[in-house]
């Protein structure tokens, strides 16, 4: 029977990570042997999901990447979109929106790289947006393993565009690659295709910043 502080010291790192973490990289960051690892996420998947004497919880631990994350459980995708979206279905608040306006220019591009470009965290509305279906993961840095973001088809939609190349051109005015450089700009490992139907045609609008005005309003 695996102990209750390792059962603990498991459930926090997994509670504050962003990506899947190998059982490998929690043998070794609790001093633990990788069978443990195992078993231990063994015993929290079969407590979260309950049973005849105890209740299913709201939340699961899935196994992806080859490693493990915590996940709201998907039963429960709904709700959790209903929440976040509450009140803010027909806009964007205006930190949506700047991190939005980074992705777009500059995908695809890690969530440490959109926080050094903005100065703050983007962790609640990196959620926000991919709730939205506004961006989409399209693979990992390969220098860091962080998780890469593109936008997708209805984000064009949305702004009214056939392409990227629509966009305004005020890429010139962000910071370069260089500043950037020590968070693993360089070099990026693509581990998913972004989205295909970024290459359907899609209708003629109005011009495109006139629709990211319009969304923020």
């Amino acid at each position: 029977m695996i102990d209750d502080e390792i059962l603990a010291g498991i459930e926090a790192v997994l509670m504050i990570t962003d990506s899947a973490v190998t059982a490998e990289d929690l043998a070794g960051s609790l001093g633990l042997d990788e069978d443990t690892v195992l078993e231990a996420i063994r015993t929290l998947k079969a407590d979260y999901d309950g049973d005849e004497h105890r209740r299913q919880r709201g939340f699961e631990i899935r196994h992806v990447a080859g490693g493990f994350r915590i996940f709201s459980r998907g039963d429960y995708h709904e709700v959790v979109k209903d929440f976040l979206t509450a009140g803010q279905s027909a806009k964007l608040s205006q930190a949506a929106l700047e991190t939005l306006a980074v992705i777009a220019y500059r995908q695809p591009i890690s969530r440490p790289r959109i926080a050094a470009i903005r100065g703050v965290s983007v962790d609640g509305v990196i959620r926000t947006l991919l709730l939205r279906g506004l961006i989409v993961e399209a693979g990992k840095e390969a220098s860091t393993s962080a998780l890469l973001y593109a936008t997708t088809r209805t984000f064009l939609d949305t702004m009214g565009m056939n392409a990227i190349d629509d966009l305004p051109d005020i890429a010139p005015y962000l910071p370069e690659d260089a500043d950037v450089a020590e968070l693993g700009a360089e070099d990026t490992e693509v581990l998913a295709e972004i989205d295909d139907a970024l290459d359907d045609d899609l209708d003629d609008d109005s011009d495109s910043a006139a629709e990211m005005s319009r969304v923020a309003d």
